[in-house]
């Protein structure tokens, strides 16, 4: 949510009262933002169905049957879920506390690092960032503010 100069007290607690019905309420600091959070939670969990789908089909692929790799992947996913909002440790930090020396995720991720993946990936947010700054720009013009 962004609230400008202009917005009264009394506005802004309404407002947050509001979108607080739908889910947690994060101020930004202007209204440029928004186009990043369409980006990041908007498209979001897109992002996140397609790992899971991707992950899923490579254990069919593997020889898992579907409705084991799928509960697999989604109890994993509710997981690290959790665990990422509970701990309180950056991201890097949890990683390492699986990426064990030779083990199974560092060859997964000594793989990734040879490849463009951080990089295509943080592509494709800006791509959809711009996008929505294009959508909001068409609205604005149409006068659909």
């Amino acid at each position: 949510m962004f609230a400008n100069n202009k917005t009264t007290e009394l506005q802004l607690r309404a407002a947050t009262n509001i979108i607080a019905t739908t889910g947690p309420v994060i101020p930004v600091s202007s209204e440029d933002d928004i186009d990043t959070v369409t980006a990041v939670s908007g498209t979001g969990p897109a992002y996140f169905y397609l790992l899971v789908d991707m992950l899923v089909q490579v254990a069919v692929d593997l020889g898992l049957d579907y409705d084991a790799a799928l509960a697999l992947v989604l109890e994993t996913a509710r997981g690290a879920g959790e665990m990422a909002e509970q701990s309180g440790e950056t991201m890097d930090s949890l990683i390492a506390r699986v990426r064990s020396p030779g083990g199974t995720t560092a060859a997964a991720f000594d793989y990734l690092d040879t490849t463009d993946f951080r990089d295509i990936f943080s592509a494709a947010v800006v791509a959809a960032r711009d996008r929505a700054v294009e959508l909001a720009d068409q609205a604005h013009a149409a006068g659909q503010d």
